[in-house]
């Protein structure tokens, strides 16, 4: 696993952390609408946290995943702030996550990304072709 100097690797979010999630998510419009208390909500029911701290503390990666620690594990979130993009976190984050010690016995993992990201998912195995399976969505709140 590569290391990224001036950056920390955390298993979970401190309180303090979660005004600066919600401020990465709002730079993404996949996220844009994610207030706090929601926020806490599913950090609580995520299975696996990635959080990547700077050297003030301050929360500039993250990712989470869902999973049934045997079949499948969903990961979502993969998130850089900005100003650290390009500097190798989103491979820190994905390094992190496929070497974590409790997914290390799942059969599939899975994510959904935009299409220009395909190519740096496939750096871990992922494929786009999902066969005769479709993507589905019931939208219950917006």
């Amino acid at each position: 696993m590569m290391a990224v100097p001036g950056v920390k690797i955390v298993s979970a979010l401190a309180e303090h952390h979660i005004p600066q999630l919600c401020a990465l998510y709002r730079e993404e419009w996949w996220t844009i609408r994610r207030d706090p208390e929601n926020v806490k909500k599913m950090l609580n029911h995520s299975d696996a946290v990635v959080g990547l701290l700077d050297s003030r503390d301050r929360l500039v990666g993250f990712t989470r995943v869902l999973s049934d620690f045997t079949y499948k594990a969903l990961i979502l979130d993969v998130i850089v702030s900005m100003e650290w993009r390009g500097r190798g976190l989103g491979i820190l984050l994905l390094d992190t996550v496929m070497a974590h010690e409790t997914l290390k016995d799942i059969a599939h993992f899975e994510l959904y990304c935009q299409p220009e990201m395909e190519s740096f998912y496939r750096k871990w195995g992922f494929q786009s072709e999902g066969g005769t399976l479709s993507f589905m969505r019931s939208l219950r709140h917006e």
